[in-house]
């Protein structure tokens, strides 16, 4: 069974994501899943606060929730420190800083481990700097390229701060070629179904394609044409 992705806009653990990820946990079909908060993102902010917040979110919501404390690349290769990732049904990569996560997580044991835990049907999800990471672009100052475990997409985050015409008009001609962009609100989120990808949350993801975009809601089914990297 291959897992899921869930791409966040940012604003985790909050009052306003319950709803959220309350589908999101219930997608793993499991009762009391694990779910491992790993705060890399936030390691030159307060990652053991980001770290309990998502614990505290999670545990609220009925999992068995733990951090996981890769905040420097030689942890990001502790095969010690990494092995509740092997059991996880929830590995979900924290806000914070886009270029310090991929720096750790780029040809790492723990990218290695979030590609086997998709394989064995694991959902791996990411907030705001997590979400960016997991495509195969981000535009963080300048286009860079991302561990494309999402195939063919670039994540704008906190969406609901931009316009979606500008956004558009921006977006034509300027992203890498075969990517989509897709622009998600705080406290929303995009989860892959057994038939595409699904919009979640109290807010709007926008999709941008070819100087296009479209918006949908809470429920709406998202067409997105990209999948799951093959190498999962």
């Amino acid at each position: 069974m291959a897992g899921r992705i869930a791409l966040v806009g940012g604003d985790e653990f909050r009052a306003g994501c319950e709803a959220m990820d309350r589908v999101i946990l219930g997608a793993t079909g499991v009762d009391e899943p694990t779910v491992s908060i790993v705060p890399t993102a936030a390691a030159h902010q307060n990652p053991s606060m980001a770290a309990s917040n998502g614990v505290t979110h999670f545990t609220g919501l009925g999992a068995r929730a733990s951090a996981l404390m890769v905040l420097e690349r030689s942890q990001a290769n502790d095969e010690g420190l990494l092995s509740p990732v092997d059991s996880a049904h929830v590995i979900y990569l924290t806000g914070g800083d886009p270029s310090h996560l991929l720096e750790v997580l780029r040809d790492s044991l723990l990218l290695e481990k979030l590609r086997a835990a998709l394989a064995r049907g694991a959902t791996v999800a990411g907030s705001s700097a997590g979400a960016m990471v997991l495509g195969s672009w981000m535009r963080f100052r300048t286009w860079t390229e991302c561990l494309g475990i999402v195939k063919g997409v670039a994540v704008l985050p906190h969406h609901e701060r931009s316009e979606p015409a500008k956004v558009a008009k921006e977006m034509e001609g300027a992203t890498p070629s075969g990517v989509v962009v897709l622009g998600i609100d705080s406290e929303t989120g995009c989860l892959t179904c057994a038939d595409g990808w699904q919009a979640l949350g109290s807010g709007a993801v926008t999709l941008y394609s070819e100087g296009r975009w479209a918006r949908y809601s809470d429920g709406d089914a998202v067409p997105l044409e990209t999948h799951i990297h093959d190498d999962v």
